[in-house]
């Protein structure tokens, strides 16, 4: 592991491809991919009268990213039918916890994200003249975060 300064403390910085999907009530799996952790915050400007030289800038609404799961394509097939289910009008929300390890196997971080169901499925590029693994991709959206160390 890399080590860095961090407000005058070292600090681990871990690497990205040791991670591992459980999305309740479909299954466990591998995925070459994972993609959209992220929480963004509006900004909100709002310039007081008599005060020309500054404006506040408050928070406003927060919002998280949909989930991109990217992995090599097999012929077990629930989370295609999760997301055709969707697509039919009977939405399963079910909670997904990703786990990041590190080169010695302990978990380093853990997130939950409540609520998750299928949006969007990408099928594989196929292609008669090439040999690359097909990949498809899952997204989902979601109801939030909560994140463990």
């Amino acid at each position: 592991m890399l080590r860095i300064p961090f407000l005058g403390n070292p600090g681990a910085v871990t690497g990205t491809s040791r991670f591992y999907v459980d999305i309740g009530g479909v299954g466990k799996a591998m995925f070459t991919e994972l993609g959209g952790l992220q929480i963004e915050t509006e900004v909100k400007e709002y310039a007081e009268g008599g005060l020309n030289e500054f404006v506040h800038r408050l928070p406003g609404r927060t919002r998280v990213g949909n989930l991109t799961l990217k992995r090599g394509m097999a012929q077990d097939d629930r989370l295609l039918q999760w997301y055709l289910r969707v697509v039919s009008g009977r939405v399963e929300r079910h909670n997904v916890t990703v786990q990041v390890f590190g080169v010695d196997g302990s978990r380093l971080f853990r997130w939950d994200f409540k609520d998750a169901y299928p949006v969007k499925w990408i099928g594989p590029q196929l292609s008669a003249s090439g040999n690359a693994l097909a990949i498809d991709t899952l997204e989902l959206a979601h109801g939030g975060l909560t994140s463990f160390v």
